[in-house]
């Protein structure tokens, strides 16, 4: 049997094989896009189509999804992206909602971003696994109180939050092949990084947390402004040293006393095991009194 044939490709560009990965995603796309980018790819490779499928099937050049694939040149319109997401049988719904903040991020105006969603007709209505609705409506609160305290906005919180929920949908596949304990960890991953490329950080190189000091109840009900100031002080000195523990232990200590989660339900939330998450929360206790001995947690 003579090997199947594999067509020419330009000069400097790889062949695409079938089951081998497309050239690494350019380096001036940006986050956003690889948000989306990055399942694309993922769902192109476990296909097992080549370039050559992908060019009968969508009915664009090779040249265009080489560059689609990579991230390279331009910021690509609905159009071509809806072709490939409908050939590689993607769900429509979180990837275009996806798409669309990247454009934003890409500096597209509202006016090309709603022309290019028009030119196009999508078929049908994707309909996310039941147990990603259950998974999200569990974790909708406690992932968007953790949000909201780094971001001290709802409307962002609800941003961050939500294309968490359409990265998982995305790769719902790889988060439910784990083993189930694994599957909220899969989940909060991404959110943590969500939030945390949304939080400015201080010249140190730590996350900036102090403005969660003006939300608080305790400095709310102080008697009079100089009372109030001075807890706000206290409170922004805190959750600044809050902000220089380690990722897990910052997780836990934000959700805790933050965010006022019960400490049984924090280890479904972040995905680890009960024990592990009580030595995180003993560690970081400790260390916060080493950092900021005013700080005042409960067993």
């Amino acid at each position: 049997m003579n090997p199947p044939h594999i067509p020419e490709q330009p000069a400097g560009e790889s062949p695409y094989r079938r089951g081998r990965r497309p050239e690494p995603i350019c380096e001036t796309a940006t986050a956003a896009h690889r948000t989306w980018l990055e399942p694309v790819r993922n769902r192109f490779v476990a296909s097992g189509l080549t370039l050559d499928d992908l060019v009968g099937r969508s009915g664009y050049s090779k040249t265009r999804l080489s560059e689609l694939l990579r991230g390279k040149n331009y910021y690509p319109g609905w159009e071509i992206t809806y072709s490939v997401v409908r050939a590689l049988d993607i769900p429509v719904g979180p990837l275009l909602r996806l798409w669309k903040a990247a454009a934003v991020e890409a500096e597209k105006t509202p006016a090309w971003i709603s022309t290019r969603i028009r030119a196009v007709q999508p078929s049908g209505r994707d309909e996310p696994p039941l147990a990603h609705v259950g998974l999200t409506q569990t974790m909708w609160h406690p992932y968007s109180a953790y949000a909201q305290a780094f971001l001290q906005s709802a409307p962002r919180a609800r941003q961050a939050v939500g294309e968490t929920f359409d990265i998982l949908w995305l790769n719902w596949d790889e988060a439910t092949t784990s083993p189930s304990p694994d599957t909220p960890r899969f989940a909060w991953m991404p959110l943590r990084s969500k939030v945390l490329s949304r939080t400015p950080r201080r010249p140190a190189g730590h996350y900036d947390l102090r403005a969660a000091a003006f939300s608080t109840t305790v400095q709310a009900q102080a008697p009079d402004l100089v009372e109030r100031l001075a807890r706000i002080d206290v409170f922004a000195r805190f959750f600044d040293a809050i902000a220089r523990l380690p990722a897990d232990q910052m997780d836990v200590t934000v959700l805790r006393y933050l965010c006022g989660i019960a400490p049984t339900a924090i280890p479904g939330i972040v995905g680890l095991p009960p024990a592990l998450t009580h030595t995180l929360d003993h560690h970081a206790r400790w260390a916060l009194k080493e950092l900021f001995p005013d700080a005042e947690t409960q067993e």
